[in-house]
């Protein structure tokens, strides 16, 4: 069956249905990830979001479920040039199809995701819609296009109860912002007991615990829609309990602490984006998925400094906080699959917390 991505600037791809075939809208992005598209598929951080994947063929080794990164996939929508149509790998449980299928998540498949990557890098992420409907009409889908708004997709990601990873190691509370399953995996395979909150969950809570450090997780969206939660970090940053964040966390942090973040032109997505380490020198091959940065021109040095810095683009990577034991970074030193190269910060965390226990 014919599919159709009709972008806001009114560009049409035509190619062929995959997955369910109901119609959607959503923003559109693009990952230049080689492998890892089921990661991409079940990473929070993409909903409200449809992904183009840039490599030319997803799928050819099939669907192993041990390595979602949460229990469901999360974009509204999938894109590829060409999907496999007999995957083989001795892991392989399923097809992507019908994962997809499964899901009730609508794709387009046979299209040049080459040419939609440049349309995007030279106007910037943009609205789409995906349809089998041959008969659309521009002049009705144009407007709605241009209203459509990611919105508060924290509470749609988030967990609904807290929950515990036993460990004999340092007590960790992880803020559930559509936190991937390797950030408490990271920590638990460290002998950290891990507890899992709720985003709202509220400070002093978390405080009562007496947990050994923080940990604030990825997530989707626009980190200026998080209100109510920066509020509580504020109150968390207040404390002098340890503080580790990543992606949407590490936005979150700065806002409460008063600097400041922007969205960028097409964002970092994939699993090859080098990052500096300012106090080394070092440069760590990093994998990525942000659409928002924090802005450091009017960054407060008595509150925060840079600590890393995207090599290719020079926008922040990480900053360190003056007088408190908390670092925050862009990047996602978890990931799984891509490279491993900044996991070493879960073992600066525990050195925060007191050391190896």
């Amino acid at each position: 069956m014919k599919a159709f991505l009709i972008l806001e600037d009114g560009h049409v791809f035509t190619g062929t249905s995959i997955g369910s075939r109901k119609e959607i809208i959503s923003e559109i992005v693009f990952n230049t990830s080689m492998t890892g598209y089921l990661e991409v598929l079940t990473d929070p951080s993409y909903a409200g979001q449809a992904v183009c994947m840039t490599y030319p063929l997803i799928g050819n080794y099939g669907i192993c479920y041990e390595d979602q990164e949460s229990l469901r996939p999360w974009p509204d929508g999938y894109i590829v040039r060409e999907l496999s149509r007999m995957p083989s790998n001795f892991r392989c449980e399923d097809s992507i199809q019908n994962f997809l299928k499964r899901y009730d998540i609508p794709g387009i498949a046979g299209i040049d995701t080459r040419a939609l990557t440049k349309i995007l890098r030279e106007k910037g992420t943009m609205n789409g819609m995906i349809t089998t409907n041959e008969n659309y009409n521009l002049d009705e889908i144009m407007p709605k296009l241009h209203a459509y708004r990611t919105g508060n997709v924290v509470e749609k990601v988030t967990c609904t109860e807290k929950s515990v990873l036993k460990g004999n190691g340092y007590k960790v509370a992880l803020m559930d912002f559509g936190a991937k399953n390797n950030i408490a995996k990271s920590l638990h395979d460290r002998g950290c007991e891990v507890t899992i909150y709720p985003a709202y969950t509220k400070a002093e809570e978390i405080l009562a615990s007496n947990p050994d450090g923080i940990m604030l997780s990825n997530g989707p969206g626009d980190p200026k829609d998080c209100g109510p939660i920066i509020d509580e970090i504020k109150k968390l940053y207040d404390s002098n309990v340890p503080i580790f964040a990543i992606c949407l966390g590490h936005q979150l942090m700065a806002l409460a602490t008063g600097a400041d973040t922007h969205k960028m032109k097409y964002g970092h997505r994939g699993g090859n984006h080098p990052v500096k380490d300012l106090a080394t020198g070092r440069v760590y091959i990093s994998s990525q998925n942000h659409g928002y940065v924090v802005d450091t021109d009017h960054l407060d040095p008595k509150v925060a400094v840079p600590a890393f810095v995207n090599v290719n683009d020079g926008t922040n990577e990480g900053l360190s906080y003056a007088n408190k034991n908390i670092f925050t970074v862009q990047f996602h030193p978890e990931a799984c699959p891509g490279p491993q190269d900044s996991g070493y910060l879960f073992d600066r965390f525990l050195k925060m917390m007191g050391g190896a226990k």
